[in-house]
């Protein structure tokens, strides 16, 4: 089943962010390389994310439930003026993964993009990330760039 977000499953959303993030998140390959930044691990900046995302578009905040139990989420943003629609984040537990539970929601996410006048959706991936370069197209998401992402110490003690 698909919901909408109710603010208090904010907590248990930035646990299953830290479980599904760990192996594509920008965050944590920063960290990988550089080690903690200013006392904040990657888990609580990319947890952070998702406060952001129930903070500026709650409504567009979408909840999968099993039996009960939540197995991921999808997030939407809106930007009214160039009408794409973004998808900042979506995760699923890797225990409900491959039962279409994804899909449901990537298409529960469209379909309010739509009806709040967007004529696009993107959404992102790092190269990284098998799951979303191999799903998303599925989706019909088409490929239209690729980002390298660099870091740089602002000190020689941050090296």
């Amino acid at each position: 089943m698909i919901r909408k977000y109710k603010s208090s499953d904010l907590q248990t959303l930035r646990e299953i962010t830290a479980i599904c993030f760990e192996k594509v998140s920008i965050d944590k390959n920063i960290e990988d390389r550089f080690g903690c930044i200013g006392d904040v691990g990657w888990k609580e900046r990319k947890m952070s994310h998702i406060d952001d995302d129930a903070e500026s578009n709650p409504d567009g905040f979408f909840v999968a439930e099993v039996d009960g139990e939540i197995a991921g989420y999808i997030t939407t943003r809106l930007n009214r003026l160039t009408q794409i629609g973004g998808i900042p984040n979506l995760a699923v537990l890797p225990q409900f993964q491959r039962r279409g539970i994804g899909r449901q929601l990537i298409e529960k996410a469209l379909a309010y993009l739509q009806a709040e006048g967007m004529l696009y959706a993107r959404i992102e991936t790092l190269d990284q990330n098998p799951v979303g370069t191999s799903f998303y197209p599925t989706m019909g998401f088409t490929e239209v760039a690729r980002q390298i992402h660099y870091i740089q110490p602002l000190s020689k003690s941050n090296e």
